[in-house]
């Protein structure tokens, strides 16, 4: 018996080109000869998890794992109602973004729609819409780097239904200030679903970045993304949530998996959340420290280079992206290469503890002196 597959798969899923990750830590040491691995790659905190989630971690007795987590995270919307202001109603939880990522398209677009984002931004809104056959129209960014507002409002047509604005932008960390968000708001003026992607908001220290979920209640057609992944060094875990309005977040919940955030998750969600000790803070000043390490080496070397509001930097070298990328992994550094976000020969480098972008930055040099 054989199995024809091109009878059963549609064309947009045989035409996806899907995501490979990168091998294993243990498998990439060992292919180059390692002995240590310093992971610059995915915008991880490496000062994490904070001190009452450790806590948690620790005391986690074994007899939660054979019972089902609470299927809507109703604790941890309530901590988050606690935290951020809206009802519980209005929260979602999802395992990553990416799961909500893809319970709103399926939620609201169906084939002939499209959606609206950026041409060099997170990567998993296009891919998440080409793979449900939904067309994804991606905008240049502008000069500075930044989402183009005027020509994201010229491509919206009668299909559009979504558009992602992935604010501070991954990879460049431009973001849209209050007076433009709300410019670009009023002009979409509710003929389609605003996603405001936070996932890194809480790197933010400007003051006129805008509070998306604050914003709500004069636009219901905004919805906010946001993560424990990134400040709150939770990545393994795979949780993040949604705010919208009432309405809006019902419609994505019937498009929701529901129990997919396990209980350890929800846990520790909750513990980030509500502890109080110096563990932001500390992550804050190690960013700083580290954008003016790599600024000053990119000087030196006379590279250009982008340091925008995430815990994130891009670097542009003379020579391909992988190339560097496998010089840098024989000296114990993982980044990740950009042409795959449309930037070739740009490097992104996540901002970690001090001494270890001070042996990145003498290695940088070593490799180009």
């Amino acid at each position: 018996m054989s199995l024809k597959l091109d009878n059963l798969v549609p064309e947009h899923i045989r035409l996806f080109d899907p995501y490979r990750p990168s091998p294993p830590d243990a498998e990439l040491m060992r292919l180059y000869g390692l002995n240590h691995l310093h992971r610059l790659n995915n915008n991880e905190n490496i000062l994490g998890p904070s001190p009452a989630v450790r806590e948690l971690l620790a005391e986690i007795n074994a007899g939660i794992i054979p019972i089902y987590p609470h299927g809507d995270s109703q604790n941890l919307r309530d901590t988050l109602s606690e935290k951020l202001g809206p009802d519980r109603s209005r929260f979602l939880v999802g395992n990553g973004s990416c799961e909500l990522i893809s319970s709103v398209v399926k939620a609201f677009c169906e084939p002939g729609d499209n959606i609206i984002t950026a041409d060099k931004t997170f990567a998993v809104y296009e891919w998440v819409a080409e793979f449900s056959g939904i067309e994804a129209r991606l905008i240049p960014l502008d000069q500075n780097y930044r989402f183009d507002p005027d020509a994201m409002l010229a491509a919206v047509d009668g299909r559009t239904k979504l558009i992602f604005v992935c604010n501070p932008n991954n990879p460049t960390g431009t973001y849209w200030d209050e007076m433009t968000m709300r410019r670009f708001l009023d002009a979409v003026d509710g003929r389609c679903i605003v996603v405001a992607d936070e996932a890194y908001c809480e790197f933010v220290e400007q003051p006129d970045f805008p509070d998306c979920i604050k914003l709500q209640d004069e636009y219901p057609n905004l919805v906010s993304f946001r993560t424990f992944s990134k400040m709150y060094a939770l990545a393994a875990l795979r949780v993040g949530y949604l705010c919208a309005g009432e309405d809006v977040t019902d419609i994505i919940s019937r498009a929701h998996v529901a129990y997919s955030v396990n209980t350890t998750a929800q846990m520790a969600a909750r513990a980030a959340l509500l502890d109080r000790s110096p563990f932001i803070g500390q992550t804050l000043e190690m960013v700083r420290s580290g954008r003016k390490l790599i600024a000053d080496t990119c000087e030196k070397l006379g590279f250009d280079y982008i340091i925008g509001e995430g815990n994130y930097v891009m670097i542009r070298t003379p020579i391909s992206d992988t190339l560097l990328q496998r010089k840098l992994l024989r000296r114990g550094f993982l980044v990740r290469t950009m042409t795959g976000f449309r930037f070739p020969n740009w490097i992104r480098v996540s901002l970690v503890k001090e001494s270890v972008l001070e042996e990145f930055c003498v290695v940088l040099t070593e490799i180009f002196s």
